[in-house]
C-alpha cells in the first residue's frame, strides 16, 4: 500500500476548524511549507503562534519553506516571472527537503500546509504533490469544507 500524505490550505479558517479539519485524518505533524510563513488576514497562522496552538493540541510542527517554499528568492526558478516548478525540483536544496519530508511519513501522520485553500493554485498540488507521487505516495488535499480530493499526476510532471 502506498504511504499517503495529505495537504491543506488554512485560508482565512479559525484554529479550531483547521485543527478539526486535520484531526479529521489522524494528523499527527503538519509540514509548513510557506515561504513566508505569516499571515496578514489571519496573524493565528503565524509561524510561533501556530506552532504553539498544534503543539498544545499534541500536534508536531515543522517548517520547510525555505526550501520547499513556492515563492524562491533565486531569480534562476523563474521565467517571465512565473516560477517553473520543474526548475525548482531539481534544485539540491528543495531534493533535502523532500527527502527530510519523506523521512517524517515514517513516524508521522503529515499534512502539507500552505495559505491557498484551492490546491491548483499552490505549489503543494503544482510541485511538492508531484514529486511525492513520483515517489510513489498517495496524496489528497483536505479542502476547506472537509472533503477531500485525491491528487493526479499532471500532464506537465508526468514529462520531467
Amino acid at each position: 500500500m502506498a504511504p499517503k500524505v495529505f495537504t491543506i490550505g488554512h485560508s482565512n479558517h479559525l484554529f479550531s476548524t483547521f485543527l478539526e479539519l486535520i484531526q479529521e485524518h489522524d494528523i499527527n505533524l503538519v509540514a509548513d511549507v510557506r515561504t513566508n510563513p505569516y499571515s496578514k488576514h489571519s496573524p493565528h497562522f503565524n509561524k510561533k503562534p501556530l506552532q504553539k496552538s498544534l503543539e498544545e493540541s499534541l500536534i508536531k510542527y515543522v517548517y520547510l519553506g525555505k526550501n520547499m517554499g513556492g515563492k524562491p528568492r533565486d531569480k534562476k526558478f523563474y521565467h517571465n516571472h512565473e516560477l517553473i516548478y520543474h526548475r525548482l525540483e531539481k534544485d539540491e536544496k528543495y531534493q533535502e527537503a523532500l527527502n527530510e519530508l519523506i523521512k517524517l511519513t515514517e513516524k508521522n501522520q503529515i499534512v502539507i500546509m500552505c495559505s491557498e485553500e484551492d490546491p491548483k493554485s499552490c505549489h503543494r498540488h503544482h510541485l511538492i504533490g508531484q514529486s511525492l507521487l513520483k515517489k510513489g505516495f498517495e496524496i489528497s488535499h483536505i479542502r476547506g469544507h472537509g472533503d477531500t480530493d485525491k491528487v493526479e499526476m499532471d500532464f506537465q510532471a508526468r514529462l520531467v
